[in-house]
């Protein structure tokens, strides 16, 4: 069965099972004693501490195993602005930064300090100033700038460089979350701080990577401990930091090769579902992306249906969103870029993908799409009609008619289609197929009660062609308005 989910957790690598196995036998014991074996687990901690280092670009001392990549971002956001609370309490990060990250820059606003969102274009990128921006706008000194290398969901790649130069000349340290990144090679730029999570490269689950660069002020959170220089507490994990730092260095070895075959096989994906499934959507920067990811999303399709039938089908994928059911919350990066939140796949291909698993993924998808939306009660796409052909607009497939359906009285057609009680955009978005019954620079207005709905339509406008005009309220759920442009 394919496995195409190495975003969200990289199959372990055979170097680190044998790295693992290794250590289990020999890095049992306490790295801080004098015997002979707490010597030997030292020897194996020293050795896996100096080869993750070379492979980030750091020093040996400046590398801190914790326990994740999660509690690596914790640690590093509370014990830099910890660290700097002098200089200033303002946190400046992207929107479409891990959850992690959001949830830290929370918890410092609640706590008195205060937050600022730098936006992203419609492919998912920090444009290049926006850093220098938000410093200068900021009400008052900055603590800490926080940059994704390239984003977990969507792949694109941020200009690290580039924010690290502005945020140093405005002295201000950068973090970079480096997860998705790392096993391509080191993050460029004079950047301050680095996380990284090891089973995103094929390593064991439960070892993270901080690194901070020597004269960042960093003030450890939390009671005092002797190890990892006092930044992550408690006995380390050394089989699994040992088989973490030999995966690293074997998948980086690997990596130049494989990230063009890689490549050229999302290429192909990027390329060919459009082709292949109508009223799709491939988001994400073409270009500036990482090999192996590419995130797509499908019209009128329930998100969870499509990932569980794809499950029966042989594949293993996952959602760039959160929203794969209608009763949760739009994924926030999918939010902020302005794509369509419904129905959307991530496929990120693990080291070794045969040609032949993504050719059968490709011949299986259409049909997995047509059977979802057919039960669903979504038809395949369908022309629209020509303005002339077009009627009034009153009561169309699904719809009621709305003020001034009638046409009469020089009152504008509208075509209004109420979906409340939906879980999701879904039939808004299934009758919009239907906007030919409306003539071009008349409205389409669907009423909604669904989160979703306020990042889907105007994601279905952009798509479409047509004019989103905004919301408002309806006498249950909100009234979203399109003007039919094409």
């Amino acid at each position: 069965m394919p496995y195409f989910d190495a975003a969200s957790s990289a199959p372990l690598h055979p170097v680190a099972r044998q790295a693992l196995l290794a250590a289990l036998d020999e890095g049992w014991a306490d790295p801080a004693r004098l015997y002979r074996e707490g010597r030997r687990a030292r020897l194996l901690l020293d050795a896996a501490r100096e080869a993750a280092a070379d492979a980030v670009g750091a020093r040996p001392d400046e590398l801190t195993f914790t326990s994740s990549g999660t509690r690596a971002l914790h640690d590093g956001i509370a014990g830099a602005l910890a660290g700097r609370r002098r200089a200033g309490r303002h946190l400046v990060h992207s929107a479409v930064e891990h959850s992690a990250v959001l949830h830290a820059a929370a918890a410092h606003e609640a706590a008195g300090g205060t937050v600022a969102e730098v936006p992203v274009d419609r492919a998912g990128r920090v444009a290049p100033g926006a850093y220098a921006a938000a410093l200068r706008a900021a009400p008052g000194p900055t603590a800490l700038a926080c940059l994704q290398s390239a984003n977990h969901e969507v792949g694109t790649r941020q200009p690290v460089a580039e924010a690290a130069a502005e945020c140093a000349e405005a002295g201000v340290p950068l973090l970079v979350d480096a997860a998705q990144s790392l096993a391509f090679g080191p993050v460029p730029g004079d950047w301050s701080l680095l996380t990284a999570s090891a089973h995103k490269w094929g390593g064991p689950s439960g070892v993270g990577l901080l690194a901070v660069r020597k004269g960042v002020r960093f003030a450890p959170q939390g009671p005092a401990d002797e190890r990892e220089s006092g930044r992550a507490p408690g006995f380390e994990n050394i089989p699994a930091v040992v088989a973490a730092a030999a995966s690293l260095r074997a998948v980086r070895e690997e990596a130049a090769a494989e990230a063009e075959r890689l490549r050229e096989l999302v290429d192909r994906i990027r390329a060919r579902v459009p082709r292949l499934v109508p009223d799709v959507e491939v988001v994400g920067d073409p270009e500036r992306r990482l090999p192996h990811l590419v995130t797509f999303s499908c019209l009128y399709v329930d998100g969870e249906a499509l990932l569980h039938e794809l499950d029966r089908a042989g594949f293993s994928v996952s959602s760039g969103s959160s929203c794969t059911s209608g009763t949760l919350t739009p994924s926030h990066v999918l939010r902020a870029m302005g794509v369509l939140s419904e129905g959307n796949v991530r496929v990120s291909l693990p080291l070794g993908t045969a040609e032949e698993d993504v050719e059968r993924f490709l011949t299986v998808l259409p049909d997995v799409v047509r059977g979802v939306r057919g039960r669903l009660g979504a038809p395949e796409r369908a022309e629209e009609a020509p303005a002339s052909s077009a009627g009034s607009g009153a009561g169309g497939p699904g719809g009621s008619a709305g003020p001034g359906a009638g046409g009469s009285g020089g009152e504008e057609a509208e075509l209004v289609v109420d979906s409340l009680g939906k879980l999701s955009p879904l039939r808004f978005l299934s009758r919009a197929k239907f906007t030919g019954v409306v003539p071009l620079g008349g409205l389409y207005t669907g009423i909604a009660a669904a989160e979703a709905a306020r990042l889907d339509i105007p994601a279905w406008c952009a798509m479409r062609g047509h004019a989103y005009e905004g919301e408002r309220p309806a006498d249950r759920g909100t009234a979203y308005r399109v003007r039919r442009r094409a």
